[in-house]
């Protein structure tokens, strides 16, 4: 026979939540608009399994919240949500609000993977090595950074070189110009045997 216990008290709080109190002592808060449909009110009764119950789908929801949110203000990939859910909500949760935000098209690591590439390439002008790190960060595998660097067939000299002769065209007069701009290429990925290359070519 499974045991009941008395809802003794459902009270509002911020950020959407409800805190239950069970038999007289605060107990656990959940999602409020989760609670109204489950139709749980104060001088109900529960059980261990119901309360089971409407914890997993308070989870759910208030994941899916947070996941909008998240979205709100950047693309995310599947990765980056997973990191910022699972801690908060737990792994199911997690895994729930993930795929029903996949299903309405509102995460697709590949096109972000594009885009990302796209930005990272063209108006950072970073090293394909330096793309490629900077999206795995992201969460995105290799194989598909890969795919879409693959677009991208730039050669490095080449990618130097027109660095040298635009942004960095006033940072070459003096030695310690030199250098920093030498520390600031290989920090955007680029190898110290193409950069002295070029260096050498440019003189």
């Amino acid at each position: 026979m499974m045991s009941e216990m008395l809802i003794t008290a459902a009270e509002e709080r911020k950020k959407g939540l409800t805190a239950l109190y069970l038999d007289g002592e605060y107990a656990v808060s959940v999602d409020t608009v989760t609670l109204a449909s489950f139709g749980y009110t104060a001088g109900a009764t529960i059980t261990d399994e119901q309360l089971h119950e409407l914890l997993t789908v308070s989870n759910i929801n208030r994941a899916k919240e947070k996941a909008l949110y998240l979205i709100e203000y950047r693309s995310r990939t599947r990765r980056e949500l997973w990191d910022k859910l699972r801690p908060l909500y737990g792994e199911a949760a997690a895994e729930a609000a993930i795929e029903r935000l996949e299903e309405l098209g509102l995460i697709n690591d590949e096109a972000y993977a594009r885009d990302y590439a796209e930005q990272l390439i063209e108006r950072k002008h970073f090293s394909r090595e330096r793309a490629a790190f900077e999206m795995m960060k992201k969460g995105i595998d290799r194989e598909l950074a890969d795919e879409v660097l693959d677009e991208y067939e730039k050669d490095p000299c080449e990618q130097i070189q027109a660095l040298l002769e635009t942004k960095f065209a006033r940072r070459l007069a003096t030695e310690k110009d030199r250098l920093r701009t030498v520390n600031a290429l290989k920090a955007m990925g680029f190898r110290w045997s193409d950069i002295r290359t070029c260096l050498e070519e440019l003189e």
